[in-house]
């Protein structure tokens, strides 16, 4: 995928072609320093504290982001990557058409953070031991590890405990249980994915109204495209400008 996204790079010389694999390439490497010191450096469950409302804490899951899990382990390995390829071509298509460069910059975001959880299913179960509460993990011959291929656990260690507090005795089910905000653990990739989708929803909703229409790969009209079109800033000339 990232190779396609450099070809496309060298076909049409676009900006947005070598942001997109900029942002990729980044965030990859970000998440992959974060979770190999973590799984190399810290027991299963060690949790370093930075400020009240901020702890290290890792944690192994074998599900989706944030620690959720629905599917068999395998099922979700290749809905991953069929996932991936989807969102890749999707990219691809985008780039080539010439759409804004923040909806570019998003959709690398989502890409990253899929390629980035992915890694730790593919590979991490063939170069890793399993990690332990009671020692560290360390790297082990290729294809001698805990897992086969795909069956790797994803590292997690982000902890936000922004509040704590008792639930009153009077709420039915939940009265008088311990309640903190926010509890899930997660990680750089799930970081990237839930920041680039937000992002979209947000600042990129003439793009997202073309998803499904047969005029999809035509490129968006914006505010900014209108002014042109009605002589306001018009350029005669053939270069074309990148869309923010």
């Amino acid at each position: 995928m990232l190779s396609l996204l450099f070809e496309v790079f060298m076909m049409t010389k676009k900006k947005t072609a070598w942001i997109s694999l900029a942002i990729i390439l980044v965030a990859l490497i970000i998440d992959q320093v974060i979770k190999v010191w973590v799984k190399t450096h810290m027991c299963l469950g060690d949790s370093f504290i930075i400020t009240d409302w901020f702890h290290i804490t890792f944690i192994e899951n074998n599900g989706m982001a944030w620690g959720m899990t629905f599917f068999n382990k395998l099922v979700l390995s290749l809905f991953r990557i069929v996932a991936i390829v989807l969102i890749g071509y999707y990219l691809i298509g985008r780039i080539k058409v010439g759409v804004r460069l923040r909806y570019i910059v998003f959709l690398s975001l989502v890409l990253a953070g899929a390629i980035g959880n992915m890694i730790d299913s593919m590979f991490y179960g063939l170069v890793f031991s399993a990690s332990s509460p009671y020692y560290v993990a360390y790297t082990v011959p290729f294809g001698s590890g805990y897992q086969s291929f795909l069956m790797g656990k994803v590292v997690d260690m982000f902890s936000f405990p922004l509040f704590s507090t008792t639930l009153p005795e009077w709420l039915p089910l939940c009265g008088g249980k311990q309640f903190s905000f926010f509890d899930p653990i997660f990680n750089f990739a799930d970081s990237c994915v839930t920041v680039g989708t937000l992002c979209l929803l947000l600042f990129c909703r003439p793009e997202l109204a073309t998803l499904g229409n047969s005029d999809s790969n035509r490129k968006v009209a914006t505010p900014a495209d209108a002014g042109n079109m009605n002589g306001e800033g018009y350029n005669t000339s053939n270069e074309k400008k990148t869309e923010v």
